[in-house]
């Protein structure tokens, strides 16, 4: 060991010096550390799961890649394109690619007695992976789809339910335009879901893609679009760029191209505020590296200028000023270590607290969440602490120099 490391160790943790690194500035230094910590490790943890929490549900609604046909056409009444055995195939060879499911969707228009709604049905397949709706069920059962029968049982949202007065087992008449003529189709609620996200909550209802087939007298194999699943979402402008390049210049056989797009490029508004929020972070997480490591300035001033007089015997036996800015710098090590263990204790704490008791609660009509989501990651934590580690040190250099101006002659003669 280091003479500097030594000497640093016995004013830290020899008891007959602890009068002399506990005064309230070394005590606020450490608190700032900690509280900054704390802050950044909550700030991350909260905007992770944000993120991550709304990412998900739109994922739920649209999948990470769709393929359309190549039009201008911005609504739900899309011109279909050909899901053959040989496309499946490609898709399915891909090994970023996890899931392949053909929809297919229809604008219109439900009625009951006293109201009525526009709705978009979205028609899905047997097999169809109800994973997330079945999340997010608040009512009522799955609808059970079949290869022998078209089922006329459907799954609306909480907000459609409220505003038509639908609860589960009501049937509800649904009016379709299609060539000019309308016509009517009769559903049956099989179950009721929320997700909080009000731009699809208020608009789609899922039933049968086959009805929608029929509606719109498409063949077996004609569909709205295919929705793909991605095995990385980091790498998934990669994924959509590979299947647009591939399916681009090979028209299906009733001579529609296809149109690959990913969930960031469909839903640009909802994920052009989710990324405007890193910005927010690191606005956080520097001004509370800032706030750290100006507190540690003060406690590292104020121990050296209570061990002046050691200070200058040091340099009358012959010490460097480098080698006691070093003594110093291994104290404030101590100090920033201590302030960032209890910032792990008290970050972590309340992170736990509020991902398991989910106690600061938020508008969901605002915020689609009803709940503050919090997102630990290990590595974020481990970043976190290592980067306040460097950055107070860093911060703590230049005040060290400080023991340049000590004199021995004007300290040691007062001993």
């Amino acid at each position: 060991m280091k003479w500097e490391s030594f000497v640093a160790r016995r004013i830290y943790f020899d008891k007959e010096h602890q009068h002399e690194v506990s005064p309230p500035a070394v005590r606020l230094a450490i608190a700032g550390v900690a509280l900054g910590l704390a802050v950044m490790i909550l700030t991350v943890a909260i905007v992770v799961g944000f993120k991550k929490e709304i990412r998900e549900k739109v994922v739920g609604f649209g999948s990470h890649i769709r393929i359309s046909a190549f039009s201008s056409n911005t609504t739900y009444e899309t011109p279909p394109i050909q899901f053959s055995d040989s496309l499946s195939q490609l898709l399915s060879a891909d090994k970023e690619i996890v899931c392949v499911e053909p929809y297919a969707t229809k604008p219109g228009i439900f009625k009951t007695d006293e109201h009525y709604m526009g709705i978009v049905i979205k028609g899905v397949m047997p097999g169809y992976d109800w994973s997330f709706f079945s999340s997010y069920l608040t009512a009522g059962s799955i609808p059970q789809l079949t290869d022998s029968v078209v089922s006329d049982r459907i799954l609306v949202s909480q907000a459609i339910a409220s505003k038509l007065s639908l609860e589960v087992g009501d049937g509800v008449l649904a009016y379709f335009v299609q060539d000019e003529a309308v016509r009517a189709r009769k559903f049956i609620v099989e179950g009721i879901y929320k997700t909080d996200l009000s731009d699809f909550d208020n608009l789609f209802v899922i039933g049968d893609a086959r009805q929608v087939q029929r509606l719109n007298a498409w063949q077996p194999d004609q569909y709205s679009g295919i929705e793909l699943r991605v095995a990385h979402y980091d790498r998934l402008d990669d994924t959509t760029y590979r299947i647009y390049t591939q399916l681009l210049i090979n028209p299906d056989a009733y001579g529609q191209h296809y149109y690959t797009q990913s969930v960031r490029e469909l839903n640009p508004v909802f994920f052009g505020w989710l990324d405007l929020l890193d910005m927010n972070v690191w606005v956080i997480i520097i001004l509370m590296a800032v706030v750290a490591g100006f507190t540690m300035i003060s406690g590292l001033l104020v121990i050296i200028l209570e061990n002046a007089s050691m200070i200058g015997v040091l340099k009358s036996v012959g010490a460097s000023n480098r080698s006691i800015r070093t003594i110093f710098l291994n104290v404030s090590v101590f100090l920033v270590g201590k302030g960032l263990l209890w910032g792990n204790v008290v970050g972590l704490t309340l992170c736990a607290v509020q991902k398991y008791f989910h106690v600061l609660k938020l508008n969901p009509e605002a915020y689609y969440i009803p709940y503050v989501p919090i997102e630990l990651n290990v590595w974020y934590v481990l970043l976190l602490n290592v980067g306040s580690l460097i950055v107070s040190m860093l911060m703590l250099v230049g005040p060290s120099y400080i023991v340049a101006l000590i004199r021995p002659a004007q300290t040691v003669k007062y001993e």
